[in-house]
């Protein structure tokens, strides 16, 4: 059977390539910044970042570490197998058995890396100032998203499920049209109804920065009158920007940590940037890409659903839906590697489009000292490595990007 040694081979060449692209990665922290940014960090904020970024790589080690061995012994001791025959001895009905033993997985999993993510959030983020949650927002983010994914999660998973019972011949087309219409859906309608559920999310008061803004957009003629302001500060000292939905339902969303940090004119540049996406019509690019990989993906997996081999190699003898998934997934993983380095190289691409929108518009130089500002609010890496900027960054490193924007 070559399927089993395939899985483990594909688990463990992953692995050590991960470490050692993270290990390439940590050798430049200590890189002098590049001249260009010299005015990023001053020598206190600096060696900060570096113990910041160190203690990041450490604890990457750790839980990368664990989930490897967790998955190691998952698939030589035949734990697929055994959950699989504990939802069976429980129902009879398909449906409920895949939505049992993904629950049992994605439950066992929550537990074991929940000590790791208050690790992360109570002690790493907190050390160096970026963490303002309070336990209980922890806990009630944690309930709702658990509640959203059973909710959300399920009902899809159990759509999906049904569909291939229903007929396995048009199974992947069928679930490719149904998960393109959630994603439609969501795309519409996530900042209305689901960011509410974790933050408050305002219009922007009448003033400078709105009439700014408005002014801008109506300049380049960019529709929008839905800008809000959202209290990310009750999680997080880290600013961010970013737009949302389509037609009349798209919105600017501004984090109130970025409003305090920036200036008018810094925070228009952003969002002329942003504004540049739209123009060149990125966002829909970049959706048409993901359905059709979608749909590559689960035409695939189509044909193999039914396998009795992908069973098999899970340590189970009848075919069976979600064990074939898992399977499929780990096998398919390599080809998704791939293709998601083709889509960081068109999204790298894209920024610079959007970089060169700004130049255009006379604003290039508000964005640079905006990106340096988010650079040192978020102390980000100003020396990552070729080969994670290839292989992970959907965006340029920053040093790049002032190089564009000066010319």
């Amino acid at each position: 059977m070559f399927l089993f040694p395939l899985i483990l081979a594909i688990i463990i060449i992953s692995f050590i390539f991960d470490q050692i692209v993270d290990y390439k990665n940590a050798t430049w922290f200590s890189k002098p910044i590049p001249p260009l940014l010299s005015d990023v960090y001053d020598a206190e904020k600096y060696k900060q970042q570096q113990n910041y970024k160190w203690d990041n790589y450490r604890f990457g080690i750790i839980s990368s570490s664990l989930s490897f061995v967790l998955m190691l012994t998952m698939l030589l001791c035949n734990g697929f197998a055994f959950v699989n025959q504990i939802v069976f001895e429980i129902t009879d009905y398909k449906i409920l058995r895949t939505l049992l033993f993904f629950g049992i997985c994605s439950g066992a999993m929550f537990i074991i890396s929940l000590p790791f993510t208050i690790y992360e959030t109570f002690v790493i983020e907190k050390k160096y100032g970026f963490n303002t949650t309070t336990l209980k927002i922890f806990i009630t983010d944690i309930l709702k998203s658990i509640l959203l994914s059973i909710i959300i999660g399920g009902t899809l998973l159990s759509l999906i499920v049904y569909l291939y019972i229903l007929t396995t011949t048009w199974f992947w087309l069928l679930a490719w049209i149904s998960i393109t219409a959630f994603s439609l859906f969501m795309g519409f309608f996530y900042s209305t109804w689901i960011v509410p559920l974790f933050n408050k999310q305002t219009l922007l008061e009448e003033g400078e920065l709105r009439t700014a803004i408005l002014t801008f957009a109506d300049k380049v003629g960019f529709s929008i009158s839905n800008i809000f302001m959202i209290d990310g500060s009750k999680r997080s000292t880290k600013a961010n920007a970013y737009f949302t939905g389509f037609g009349k339902h798209k919105r600017i969303v501004l984090y109130d940590t970025l409003i305090k940090e920036m200036t008018t004119h810094e925070v228009v540049a952003v969002l002329a940037h942003e504004i540049g996406h739209f123009k060149h019509k990125h966002i829909y690019k970049s959706m048409i890409y993901g359905i059709i990989q979608m749909g590559i993906m689960l035409f695939i997996f189509g044909y193999f659903a039914s396998s009795k081999e992908l069973s098999e190699a899970l340590g189970v003898e009848d075919p069976t839906f979600h064990i074939a998934l898992i399977a499929f997934v780990i096998i398919y993983s390599p080809v998704s590697m791939v293709l998601d380095i083709f889509s960081n190289m068109q999204s790298r691409k894209n920024e610079y489009q959007a970089d060169a929108f700004t130049k255009k518009h006379g604003v290039s130089e508000h964005l640079i000292i905006a990106l340096k500002k988010l650079s040192s609010q978020n102390m980000s890496n100003l020396t990552p490595h070729p080969w994670t900027v290839f292989l992970e960054y959907s965006h340029p490193p920053l040093d790049a990007r002032v190089r564009y924007l000066e010319e």
